[in-house]
């Protein structure tokens, strides 16, 4: 009896549902990621890459395949599958990101300093200044990224006229296309 293979070309939770896709990028964001080692980084790959040639992963369980999945794409170019720089990962979204996210919270103090609320408890300032930044850095990006479905579909009849007549010169001519969106 013969196991069914596990799709890794596919996420692992349903892309069609918000949940499915904040599950995904959580995962694949998760900063935790970046203080693996380079050695597990290039092991993971390893698995990723036999599994998808085919080859049996005796004594590596689906959960292990699925992690090992997850740090590649955390970790390495979808399209050229090298190791990034460390500041270009995915799992580098979060703190990366916290250049941007400071320049918010201070906008958002300065508009709350001015409520009768803050100007009775000046203490909940601080406090609230570090909730604010961490709802950005935690949340920002893989909800961001789950709002809307990565993968989408195209009919030829809306490509560009070259791309739009090399695929209808096909022998089995599609009439849609299907992209990744972004990450």
């Amino acid at each position: 009896m013969t196991e069914k293979r596990i799709n890794l070309d596919e996420p692992r939770y349903d892309q069609n549902t918000f949940e499915g896709r904040a599950k995904h990028f959580f995962i694949t964001t998760n900063p935790l990621n970046i203080f693996v080692s380079g050695k597990e980084l290039d092991h993971a790959k390893s698995v990723v890459e036999k599994y998808r040639k085919g080859d049996n992963l005796p004594g590596m369980s689906e959960d292990e395949i699925w992690r090992a999945k997850h740090l590649y794409d955390s970790a390495f170019h979808p399209d050229t599958k090298e190791k990034m720089l460390l500041i270009g990962r995915m799992s580098a979204q979060v703190p990366m990101n916290m250049t941007i996210t400071g320049f918010i919270p201070p906008f958002i103090m300065n508009y709350l300093d001015k409520k009768p609320f803050m100007q009775r408890m000046p203490w909940i300032n601080a406090p609230l200044q570090v909730l604010l930044v961490g709802f950005f850095l935690v949340f920002a990006t893989p909800l961001c990224c789950a709002l809307f479905p990565q993968k989408s579909s195209m009919h030829v009849n809306h490509l560009e006229h070259g791309i739009r007549e090399k695929l209808q010169a096909l022998p089995n001519a599609p009439d849609k296309v299907y992209f990744n969106k972004g990450l």
